[in-house]
């Protein structure tokens, strides 16, 4: 199949009978021509299939497109695209559009999606930070683009964040569970040195600590869960010493893992269980889960990226946003000496 060239500017000139500083001005400036030419070339360009150029005409003025970009980890999880929906679904009404790129949540990945984006001259670039370090977008904040962290702060740059109730969320569940008597409480999760993780394992520990509970290594299990499978840091755990009797997952592909666990053990009815990060089968199984809104998390960011664009001074902000239990039946079964096994 052939392929036909784009129509140019000039094309559409020459179709609409004017010149091509009249067409240019009625995709720039259209209040400054007369209501018959503008829908004349107007017309001209749908024929024509004219796009026009506004990459080019934001570089050739030094400035911004009306693109945000947004950085996030790989594809797979959920979170990520809910937290990308409400970021589109606050920019639409805005006028910008935006441009999602992944990082395989990689250190690496990070830094080279984002100057993949900033070489579009994005209006803003939003992101969930994976690097130990994001100090290399300070030049970039300092020539005007507005950075915006989602989920966990930056480190090493001076930018708004948009986090969520982490240590409160972890807090509260470890309480109730303590409450319904639980004194050997698991935590597995992703290791400390993440913002997300380092917050809610505080939460467990706080609340532990305040019954009187302060040696609580036995019980946890810190894992990279993209490197060592959900499913056998839970047997492990469940395998041990004075093994606990409920047990908090703190993300959701944690959580899986323990349910497979629970399931292939026989002891899905009787071990306790609170993860956080609700999913979409969880209420139809049962889970007891801390839940949160991931696409009010992209909302806010988006927000707070279209308020630096408008007035780029001020001071930067932490924003939290709520997390809250949602009861369904794991997380309220009482505790039960299990069986050696």
């Amino acid at each position: 199949m052939a392929v036909q060239q784009r129509a140019t500017l000039d094309d559409v000139a020459r179709l609409s009978g004017v010149s091509s500083k009249t067409v240019s001005r009625v995709f720039t400036n259209r209040e400054l021509v007369a209501p018959e030419t503008v829908e004349r070339v107007l017309a001209a360009a749908k024929r024509l299939r004219f796009r026009p150029n506004t990459l080019a005409r934001s570089l050739r003025r030094g400035g911004a497109t009306n693109t945000i970009g947004f950085i996030m980890g790989e594809l797979g999880n959920p979170f990520y695209y809910k937290v990308a929906a409400g970021i589109e679904k606050e920019l639409a009404g805005h006028g910008f559009a935006l441009v999602v790129a992944t990082t395989d949540d990689t250190p690496e990945g990070e830094e080279r999606v984002a100057d993949a984006l900033l070489a579009q001259r994005v209006g803003a670039l939003l992101l969930i930070p994976v690097a130990d370090d994001q100090s290399y977008l300070e030049g970039e904040r300092h020539l005007g683009t507005p950075v915006v962290a989602i989920d966990r702060p930056a480190r090493n740059l001076v930018a708004d964040s948009i986090v969520l109730e982490n240590h409160r969320g972890v807090f509260d569940a470890t309480t109730r569970l303590l409450a319904r008597g639980h004194r050997r409480i698991g935590y597995v999760c992703n290791p400390a040195s993440v913002y997300t993780q380092a917050e809610r394992l505080r939460g467990y520990r706080d609340a532990l600590g305040a019954y009187g509970i302060h040696e609580t290594a036995q019980w946890e299990r810190l894992v990279d869960d993209l490197t060592v499978p959900p499913d056998r840091v839970v047997g492990e755990l469940l395998s041990s010493d004075d093994a606990p009797t409920a047990i908090i997952t703190g993300n959701n592909r944690m959580t899986i893992g323990a349910l497979r666990v629970l399931r292939d053990r026989d002891e899905a009815g009787r071990i306790a269980l609170v993860g956080f990060d609700d999913f979409d089968t969880a209420d139809v199984i049962g889970v007891t889960v801390v839940s949160y809104d991931p696409i009010e998390l992209g909302r806010r960011a988006a927000m707070v990226a279209l308020e630096r664009i408008g007035d780029p001074g001020g001071f930067t902000r932490q924003i939290e946003l709520p997390t809250w239990i949602v009861e369904r039946g794991t997380g309220e079964r009482p505790p039960y000496e299990r069986k050696s096994i």
